[in-house]
């Protein structure tokens, strides 16, 4: 009887534990993205940068979610749109509510960017990222991600100055080893993002996005207002 006792004590602080894990994160709360996004070349060269700069909230704004530093080394094959990029972010990840806790990462990533047309007006592109995460106070991690992006231009046939135009696209990220140290492990779905947007072309090679993404984690799922600006000093180069 008292073995009985203490296994259910057992199962019921285990069930508010959990309970509490996942409440830590409130999901009916809105979140908010701002982001500045830039690719350019090296003159006449196949080689070239591109990164972004992303600040990101738990809430509107006041709760930092993560504030992420990326740029990369790109290079343009001869007689393709593709862009290969080997790039470093770094990461300062904190908490929800009212901790000052942060988590910080440094990131290593290798990318290829693969534009697609359908027909004369529709636009797509394939990404497909590897990461190797060095996350503080964990092992090694790699992550591998693929996004589709869509940009259906509504006023016009093109993307030049002046053109409003839908932007979609969807996330998957899957992680690597399972293992981060310390007998604790991940599961194999990292999450998903889903975002749905309406931009508009300032110039030939400056755009800004206002849109909702929806992210799906294992514990967690949450909507976070987006509000982005893409400079691009080759306009002209593939899409």
């Amino acid at each position: 009887m008292k073995r009985q006792w203490i296994t259910g004590f057992f199962l019921l602080a285990v069930l508010l534990l959990s309970h509490r894990a996942k409440a830590q994160i409130d999901e009916d709360q809105a979140g908010a993205w701002y982001m500045l996004f830039y690719d350019a070349k090296f003159k006449e060269s196949r080689f070239g940068v591109q990164g972004d700069f992303q600040f990101r909230n738990w809430d509107i704004i006041g709760d930092l979610e993560q504030l992420l530093l990326r740029s990369g080394l790109t290079y343009r094959p001869k007689d393709t749109d593709a862009i290969f990029t080997l790039g470093y972010a770094n990461i300062t990840t904190g908490a929800f509510g009212d901790s000052d806790a942060t988590v910080s990462e440094n990131r290593i990533y290798q990318e290829a960017l693969l534009p697609q047309r359908l027909g004369k007006i529709v636009r797509l592109r394939h990404r497909f990222r590897y990461e190797q995460r060095f996350v503080e106070s964990q092992d090694l991690r790699t992550r591998w991600r693929y996004a589709l992006f869509l940009s259906v231009p509504l006023n016009k046939k093109g993307m030049s100055k002046g053109a409003l135009y839908l932007a979609l696209y969807n996330e998957l990220f899957v992680n690597g080893e399972r293992s981060i140290g310390d007998g604790r492990t991940v599961e194999l779905f990292d999450r998903n993002r889903f975002y749905a947007a309406l931009g508009y072309s300032v110039l030939d090679n400056l755009k800004i996005q206002l849109g909702w993404m929806e992210q799906t984690t294992d514990n967690w799922q949450k909507s976070q207002l987006q509000l982005s600006a893409h400079y691009n000093l080759h306009p002209n180069s593939g899409s």
